[in-house]
């Protein structure tokens, strides 16, 4: 008994910003019962306002007084609250709560770009992502403390981050190279960190998931230590994500080291549960199919009722999807998995102006041919939109139009 009143009396501990509201708000009632007390249907006119205007400031105070209280409550488990409207705030994570279930499975920053799009209709998303990147700063900090590539997992938390825009950019904040911590990232540092702690990368995800306030969750598609493989037409093959473009040839097919890594138990959950599926957009071969080739991944997008989308990049890219026509992407995806792993495939139609890709042919990368014919001769349905956008002459995905594309084929359903 008395440590349920010691606990009740800390509520009005100096600095919780508590006590006025609840003081404001018992104002409110004891007006509220004087003057519904007084209240009279005869007598002096005056005395008759009187009582009825303490009935409606009693309303109004007490009304005050428990906005004033549950936004106090909302600032701290909601931080990214603060300066809203009450109202809008409820009604918000309401209606995301309410959204499709999307699942986007994928790595890199193409995926990244979609979530940011989609979390403004939904928080119903869940991003699988990729940990086979061995390159930059995700590869030095796995070989340093034997821990699996943070860097796609960062991007895709950051993506569907509701913090505060700081909190975004902290995560996001990369050292210079004048630094011990050259070319490493806040985001990465923190997740390697937290892993060393918790001693598990997936709990290490849920807990970071918390600080940034998640509009949906990032799911790793396999826990394993693994490799990415490349095979090429010539029968060589190279090991390692970050090694396969620099070859510059053919490639036949992509795979893990060690073989048939298991899926993680909540990718699969939520690719059952998916009301759409997005491959891409992103890397044919380093992002999007290491995916693919994990253990489970296939037969459940294969086995699910969802609509599943392939979002086809805009540009091929050199030493991995030299020449590639819509068409080439999407066989690369079958051979690697099943003919039921699509059943669109989302093509850009807006124009790139002739300097851009200029620019892109020095690098050996061209525009992306669009072969409907063959597409559909595949068993696929071809959709063509414009998604496309040039920022500071670098060919982008627009996130926001490319989220309410995705977002229209829930009417399918």
């Amino acid at each position: 008994m008395k440590t349920n009143s010691i606990g009740i009396l800390k509520w009005f501990y100096p600095g919780i910003g508590i006590k006025r509201w609840v003081g404001l708000s018992a104002l409110g009632v004891a007006l509220l019962i004087l003057g519904t007390a007084n209240l009279r249907s005869e007598g002096f006119w005056l005395l008759q306002f009187l009582d009825a205007l303490i009935v409606i400031s009693g309303i109004i105070i007490l009304i005050l007084g428990i906005k004033r209280m549950m936004r106090s409550f909302i600032a701290v488990f909601v931080p990214a609250s603060r300066g809203h409207e009450l109202i809008d705030i409820l009604y918000q994570k309401k209606q995301l709560s309410r959204g499709p279930r999307i699942v986007a499975i994928g790595g890199g920053t193409g995926l990244s770009v979609l979530l940011s799009g989609l979390k403004n209709y939904s928080s119903n998303i869940s991003a699988v992502v990729t940990v086979a990147d061995n390159g930059g700063s995700s590869g030095r900090l796995r070989q340093q403390f034997d821990v699996l590539p943070p860097g796609d997992i960062r991007n895709c938390l950051v993506a569907l981050a509701d913090a505060p825009t700081l909190m975004r950019d902290l995560f996001q904040f990369r050292f210079d190279k004048n630094s011990e911590f050259s070319g490493h990232s806040f985001g990465n540092l923190f997740l390697t960190v937290m892993t060393r702690l918790t001693g598990d990368f997936e709990k290490a995800i849920k807990e970071t998931s918390k600080v940034l306030a998640l509009r949906g969750q990032v799911i790793p598609s396999t826990l394993g230590d693994i490799s990415l493989v490349a095979h090429f037409h010539d029968g060589s093959t190279v090991v390692g994500e970050d090694q396969i473009p620099k070859i510059r040839k053919p490639i036949s097919k992509v795979t893990l080291t060690p073989e048939l890594p298991l899926a993680t138990p909540d990718a699969l959950k939520a690719i059952r549960e998916a009301q759409i599926i997005v491959l891409g957009p992103g890397s044919l071969y380093t992002s999007i199919i290491p995916n693919l080739i994990i253990k489970g991944i296939s037969k459940a997008i294969t086995e699910s009722e969802a609509i599943k989308v392939y979002v086809c990049n805009v540009m091929t890219q050199p030493g991995e999807t030299d020449g590639y026509t819509v068409s080439d992407h999407i066989k690369a995806l079958v051979r690697h998995s099943s003919a039921r792993v699509l059943d669109y495939c989302l093509v850009n139609t807006g124009e790139v102006p002739k300097e851009v890709l200029e620019r892109y042919s020095k690098d050996n990368s061209t525009f992306v041919i669009n072969d409907r014919k063959k597409v559909e001769s595949l068993g696929y349905r071809l959709v063509e939109e414009d998604f496309s956008m040039i920022v500071d002459g670098v060919i982008r995905h627009d996130t926001e139009r490319l989220a309410k594309i995705i977002l229209s084929f829930i009417e399918e359903i």
